[in-house]
């Protein structure tokens, strides 16, 4: 048996509702490899000056959220740097966003599951003292207006809300799936089902969990502990702790629908993307770029948060229409620092400090930070990480069976990892990194 945390248990204060905000980030996201390779899931860029942990955090602090802990593990150098840098709250008032990074305080173990990570870092919750808790993924795309959530787990007096989402049943089998009576009480909770239940009344639906919930602490604390002592479990609040709950204590769910966010048009309402695949992870990002786009980051009343560096504004050159040399972006997203110097991107992410060179063309595709494509190349549906030199003439996405011996490739896109050299006079463009668990991701 594990050694067991002292802990103090925690009065309820009263009407003013004392809130700790836990965004747990230590994800590997090995189906996001290579991508993944060298940071954690939570730290993935998305949308050119995002993180993928950015959207998790701007939602608690529109919502007025302003103490929060973020749980970190794995690879999270990156993820540490980005939120001591980025998310900087007034101490004076006792705000903060701290990163809180795995310490083995209760064993030689690291974090064996999310509510074994929350058992682990339990001091977090002693020390703040709080009347609830709000347990949040770190890498998931949505926009919630927390308060709501809070205020439906205030009024049905619950011992746990589960924030949960509608989706289609042929994709509700990777996730934890709800059933509800009337009253949006829990009565089942089943993690990842082979036959999903549909929503009553909405044959070919399903509720299914978002990984976001609001627990009374006292509550958190004694199911942390049970858990903890048990031999037949995996250490999830979604395998583990929830499913057990039901049917014992009050457990209900918060339709996602039903939240509203200021100045959000009605076809964003409920958007919620599982950023797990690399397929998932393009598309959340083509998400972005419509004219009036699935997800619209220019919303000023619920801005998106991040860090980002002192660099000058993107430019386009040139303006040579009779040679065909000119910097265009259509349909696309293109920041700080970037240089369009005669080529061309649509339908295109260019992260900070990216340069397109003159007669190059890039379509549907993402580009991080430092990615430099050379004259005359052509890429489609690719995704290039940090500090990659695309070499001139190279092309890269328009023969599948060429690209697939050449490049990690994954439902039709083509990844190519952080600093890969790619050398301009071989057939060889660069050799990925091993992954044994591949196959287990």
């Amino acid at each position: 048996m594990r050694p067991r945390p002292s802990v103090t248990y925690l009065p309820h204060r009263g009407p003013s509702p004392h809130v700790l905000s836990i965004v747990l980030a230590g994800g590997e996201g090995r189906r996001l490899y290579p991508l993944t390779a060298e940071r954690a899931k939570p730290a993935v860029p998305i949308g050119g000056r995002y993180r993928l942990v950015d959207f998790a955090l701007s939602n608690l602090v529109n919502s007025g959220f302003l103490k929060i802990k973020v749980l970190t593990q794995y690879k999270s150098d990156s993820l540490n740097t980005h939120i001591a840098r980025g998310w900087r709250l007034p101490a004076m008032l006792d705000f903060y966003v701290e990163a809180v990074p795995a310490q083995q305080r209760i064993g030689k173990q690291w974090f064996q599951g999310s509510a074994d990570a929350m058992l682990q870092s339990l001091h977090v919750i002693t020390d703040e003292d709080p009347d609830y808790v709000t347990i949040f993924g770190g890498d998931h795309m949505y926009k919630m207006d927390v308060r709501q959530l809070l205020d439906s787990h205030l009024e049905r007096e619950a011992d746990v809300t589960v924030a949960a989402v509608r989706i289609p049943v042929h994709e509700a089998s990777a996730f934890g799936v709800l059933a509800i009576d009337d009253q949006n009480r829990i009565v089942d909770f089943d993690e990842k089902p082979s036959r999903p239940k549909e929503m009553p009344g909405r044959p070919g639906w399903c509720l299914a969990s978002m990984g976001n919930y609001v627990f009374s602490s006292n509550i958190l604390i004694e199911e942390l502990l049970r858990d903890h002592e048990r031999a037949d479990t995996q250490h999830d609040f979604g395998r583990d702790i929830l499913p057990n709950m039901v049917g014992k204590r009050k457990v209900f769910a918060y339709d996602f629908a039903q939240n509203e966010i200021p100045a959000q048009p009605e076809h964003e309402r409920g958007y919620w993307r599982d950023v797990g695949t690399i397929l998932s992870y393009w598309q959340a990002n083509m998400d972005l770029l419509a004219v009036s786009p699935t997800f619209d980051l220019y919303n000023p009343r619920w801005p998106i948060r991040t860090f980002t560096r002192p660099l000058p504004p993107a430019k386009f050159v040139f303006a040579d229409e009779e040679h065909a040399r000119m910097g265009i972006a259509t349909d696309s997203l293109v920041c700080e620092g970037c240089i369009i110097s005669g080529g061309r991107i649509d339908r295109t992410i260019l992260g900070a400090a990216a340069r397109i060179n003159s007669f190059a063309h890039v379509e549907e595709s993402i580009l991080f930070d430092g990615v430099e494509v050379g004259r005359h190349a052509r890429l489609r549906r690719v995704i290039v990480d940090k500090n990659v030199a695309i070499p001139p003439h190279a092309e890269i996405g328009f023969d599948p069976e060429r690209d697939s011996r050449l490049y990690h490739v994954q439902d039709g896109i083509v990844v190519i990892p952080k600093d890969s050299v790619i050398p301009s006079r071989t057939p060889v463009y660069f050799t990925a990194p091993s992954q044994p668990d591949r196959e287990r991701a």
